[in-house]
């Protein structure tokens, strides 16, 4: 059976981040990114992890990294750790397959976020004004209809709490004009990409989030890409415009926990074994889908 890591401890190197799922280490001029297998739903952490998920996550980051080189470059130096400094040999059982080592950029502010088809925040703004992140629609769409054309649709970075949505004139105030026209053109360069990739695999792409950073006073794509974790994935033979639809990710996880009496504050539950296998059914199902 395979191990479940939910906690990295290299006493070698400074840990810079602990976000959600990802450890972030300190390493000379580059940084170490381990990919846990935690799961966290409405921004808390569970106590259960799920057994591979970061090296799922981690697979189909590189897979996208990978079809993308021609629109931006990445950050990764190296992915086998017997590439990496001589230290962390003694961590594979940690790192196989789960880690990353790559260039040391400064993140950008905001997260770039582009939707192809009307759901999650998106719908419910649409619902509400007609409009999402600002930006106007036509009336009478449904829930999940494919959009018109993909939308880039900013939002802030918050360190905790949620991430606030935000037009593309207020994006200008927090990067300069040039960087926001920038991150919107090569944001929806990616995503046409990768949405004609996996349209030809049976999998729409409903929305995704990007980050980038500045390395080198170039900027380029970094953290995770296209993962179930930061993309709605369905599928096209089960696609029905009208109602939410199935996806690729935690969404039985989220399901579940709606059925408890439970705040949606620290510490969350602990979820049953049938929840979790089916979880990561899910998780496997799209790594083969999108890598396979």
């Amino acid at each position: 059976m395979t191990d479940v890591i939910t906690e990295t401890n290299i006493s070698e190197l400074n840990l810079v981040r602990k976000g959600k799922v990802r450890d972030v280490y300190e390493i000379d001029d580059k940084l170490l990114i381990i990919a846990t297998d935690r799961i966290s739903a409405f921004d808390v952490v569970l106590p259960n992890g799920i057994a591979g998920k970061g090296k799922i996550l981690t697979q189909i980051s590189l897979f996208w990294f990978s079809q993308m080189q021609e629109i931006i470059e990445n950050h990764i130096v190296a992915t086998e750790v017997k590439d990496y400094p001589a230290l962390l040999h003694k961590y594979e059982h940690l790192l196989e397959g789960r880690s990353m080592l790559v260039r040391k950029a400064s993140p950008m502010p905001v997260e770039c976020i582009v939707r192809g088809y009307l759901s999650g925040s998106g719908w419910k703004s649409y619902q509400k004004s007609g409009t999402v992140c600002g930006i106007k629609l036509p009336g009478g769409l449904l829930e999940s209809a494919k959009l018109p054309e993909p939308l880039f649709t900013p939002s802030t970075k918050a360190e905790e709490g949620h991430d606030m949505n935000i037009s593309f004139e207020e994006m200008k105030k927090i990067v300069s004009p040039e960087t926001a026209e920038r991150l919107s053109e090569v944001s929806l360069k990616i995503y046409t990409r990768a949405r004609d990739i996996a349209e030809k695999k049976g999998i729409i792409i409903a929305d995704t989030k990007f980050e980038f950073g500045m390395y080198d006073n170039r900027l380029i794509l970094i953290d995770e890409v296209l993962t179930p974790d930061s993309s709605r994935f369905w599928s096209m033979k089960d696609y029905q415009p009208g109602k939410s639809q199935d996806s690729y990710d935690k969404q039985i996880i989220r399901d579940y926990l709606l059925t408890l009496d439970w705040d949606q504050t620290y510490p969350g539950p602990v979820l049953p074994e049938a929840v979790v296998a089916k979880a990561l059914e899910r998780y496997k199902e799209i790594c083969s889908i999108i890598t396979g």
